[in-house]
C-alpha cells in the first residue's frame, strides 16, 4: 500500500502552479490530478492543453489558474504542439538565443482528446521521441460537452450517447487501453496513477519528467456529475478502481512492468460499480461478465510483471 506518514506528505512541493478558484464541479479528482501533476512538475514547464474540462475551468478570459506558461490548443493536437514546443525551445537554445536550462513539456488533454480525437498526434510524437510528458485525464468520457461516450468509457456504463435501454444496457464495447498502446511505442516510461494514491502519482511524474524522451501517464479521474455519485465519494472510487483490479495501478519502465500499488486479493468489482448511478441498470450477469473481464486481464498484468521482472 502506500505509504500514509506525514514526513512523505511534507515532500510534496507546497508552492501552487494550478491555483485554486477553479470553477470545476464539486468532488472534481481530474482538478486533483492536474494540482499534483503541477506540484511534481514545478515552475519551468510549459503545458499544451487541449480543449475540455481543465480548459474551460481553469481559463474564463480574462483570468487564470495556471501559473505556468500554458498553451489552450485543440482537442486533437496536445502532443503535437507539445513537441513542437520542446523542438523549437531547443533550437533557440542551441543556436543561443535562449539561455540553456531544463524546462519540462507538458501535453495534456482527456481520454477523449487521447485515445480518439488525439491518437494520431499523441503516436506520432511518441514515435519521433520528443523528450516531454504526456498525461492523459481519464474521466471515462466526454464530460465537458455533455457526458458522451468515448473509447474509453467502460463496458456497461450509461452515458448520454451510450444510454442503458432495454435493448442495448449502455456501453457495449470494453475500455480502450491507451496506457498499452503507448507502451507499445517502446518509448521510457508508461505509468497509470490516481489522485486517489497521491504519493503514487507525484513519484511517477517526477519519474517521467526525468527520463530522456517520452513518458506517458494515464491517471484515472473520478467524475461525480458523470459517473453519477456523490462529490464526497471521490477518493473512495478511486481506491476502489485500484482496490477492484478494475484500474491497476503499474508502471512500464524501459520495457519493465511494474505493479506499484499491489493491494493482494481483489475486492468484488460489485464493490466499485454499486456506488455509481451510471452502472445502477447492471444486471448480475453483466456484472459477472465484467469481473470476468477484470480478472483476465489483472493476471495477464501480472503475467507481464512476472516476464519482464525476470522473478
Amino acid at each position: 500500500m502506500e505509504p500514509t506518514n506525514v514526513y512523505a506528505y511534507k515532500l510534496i512541493n507546497r508552492k501552487e502552479y494550478f491555483s485554486p478558484g477553479h470553477r470545476a464541479c464539486q468532488g472534481c479528482a481530474e482538478a486533483l490530478a492536474v494540482r499534483l501533476v503541477g506540484k511534481a512538475l514545478g515552475r519551468d514547464t510549459v503545458v499544451a492543453c487541449a480543449t475540455g474540462c481543465m480548459e474551460v475551468v481553469s481559463t474564463p478570459l480574462p483570468f487564470t489558474n495556471w501559473n505556468v506558461p500554458w498553451i489552450h490548443v485543440a482537442f486533437e493536437n496536445a502532443a503535437a504542439v507539445a513537441s513542437g514546443a520542446e523542438a523549437g525551445m531547443k533550437a533557440l537554445m542551441r543556436k543561443g538565443r535562449l539561455p540553456k536550462k531544463r524546462i519540462t513539456f507538458l501535453a495534456m488533454a482527456g481520454d477523449g482528446g487521447t485515445s480518439d480525437i488525439g491518437v494520431q498526434a499523441l503516436s506520432g510524437a511518441l514515435e519521433r521521441g520528443h523528450d516531454f510528458i504526456y498525461v492523459c485525464y481519464d474521466n471515462e468520457a466526454y464530460m465537458n460537452t455533455g457526458i458522451q461516450r468515448s473509447s474509453a468509457t467502460p463496458f456497461g456504463a450509461s452515458t448520454t450517447t451510450s444510454p442503458a435501454g432495454k435493448v442495448v444496457p449502455g456501453q457495449i464495447t470494453w475500455k480502450k487501453n491507451m496506457p498499452e498502446i503507448a507502451a507499445a511505442h517502446d518509448i521510457p516510461y508508461v505509468a497509470t496513477a490516481c489522485p486517489s494514491y497521491p504519493l503514487d502519482l507525484v513519484e511517477k511524474v517526477k519519474k517521467g519528467a526525468r527520463v530522456k524522451g517520452p513518458a506517458y501517464i494515464h491517471i484515472l479521474s473520478v467524475c461525480p456529475t458523470g459517473w453519477r455519485l456523490p462529490p464526497e465519494l471521490s477518493i473512495k472510487a478511486g481506491r476502489l478502481a485500484v482496490e477492484t483490479g478494475v484500474f491497476p495501478l503499474y508502471e512500464v519502465e524501459h520495457g519493465r512492468y511494474k505493479l506499484t500499488i499491489d493491494t493482494g486479493k481483489l475486492r468484488p468489482v460489485t464493490d466499485y460499480l454499486k456506488i455509481q448511478g451510471r452502472f445502477r441498470h447492471l444486471d448480475e450477469a453483466m456484472i459477472a461478465k465484467i469481473q470476468q473481464r477484470v480478472v483476465e486481464e489483472y493476471e495477464r498484468l501480472k503475467k507481464k510483471v512476472k516476464m519482464t521482472q525476470g522473478d
